[in-house]
C-alpha cells in the first residue's frame, strides 16, 4: 500500500499565489494526491497591519476545484506564524506534505524583485520538493 501524498500550497491571496493553488491542483489530481493550502497569519495581520487581512479561503478552494481536483480532495488551513515557517510545519505534520507549492511572489514583493523571500527561504530550509510557480504562468 502507497502512503498517501499531500501538496500545501501557501495562498496569500495574491495572483501569484491563486496561480500556485491551480498548478498544485492539477499536480495533486495527477498524483492521486491530496491538496492543503494553507494562509499564514503573522503578527501584522494580527494587527491589522498586512496588505492581506482576511484572505477568503472560498476563493482559494474555488481556484482549486476550478483546476480540476475534487473538493473532498482539498483542506484550507489558516496557521500562525510566517508563510515559511507555516509551509515547512506542513511537511513536519503527522501527516506530512510530500511536496510545498509556492508563488514567485506574494503580497510582500517588491517591484523588480523575480521571486520573493518566502519562495528563497522554502528552497533553502525544506526537506520535501519545493515548487515555485513563476509569475508568467497562467492556469486557464
Amino acid at each position: 500500500m502507497r502512503a498517501p501524498v499531500t501538496i500545501a500550497v501557501g495562498y496569500d491571496g495574491s495572483p501569484d499565489a491563486g496561480s500556485a493553488v491551480a498548478w498544485a491542483a492539477r499536480v495533486a489530481v495527477a498524483l492521486g494526491a491530496r491538496l492543503h493550502v494553507v494562509h499564514a497569519v503573522g503578527l501584522l495581520e494580527h494587527a491589522g497591519l498586512a496588505g492581506h487581512a482576511g484572505v477568503d479561503g472560498d476563493v482559494a478552494v474555488r481556484i482549486a476545484v476550478e483546476a480540476g481536483i475534487d473538493p473532498g480532495d482539498v483542506e484550507w488551513s489558516v496557521v500562525d506564524g510566517d508563510p515559511c515557517s507555516a509551509l515547512l510545519r506542513m511537511a513536519e505534520s503527522p501527516e506530512p506534505a510530500t511536496m510545498l507549492v509556492v508563488g514567485s511572489r506574494g503580497s510582500g514583493a517588491h517591484a523588480g524583485t523575480l521571486i520573493g523571500s518566502t519562495s528563497l527561504e522554502l528552497a533553502e530550509h525544506a526537506r520535501v520538493p519545493v515548487t515555485i510557480v513563476p509569475s508568467s504562468y497562467r492556469s486557464d
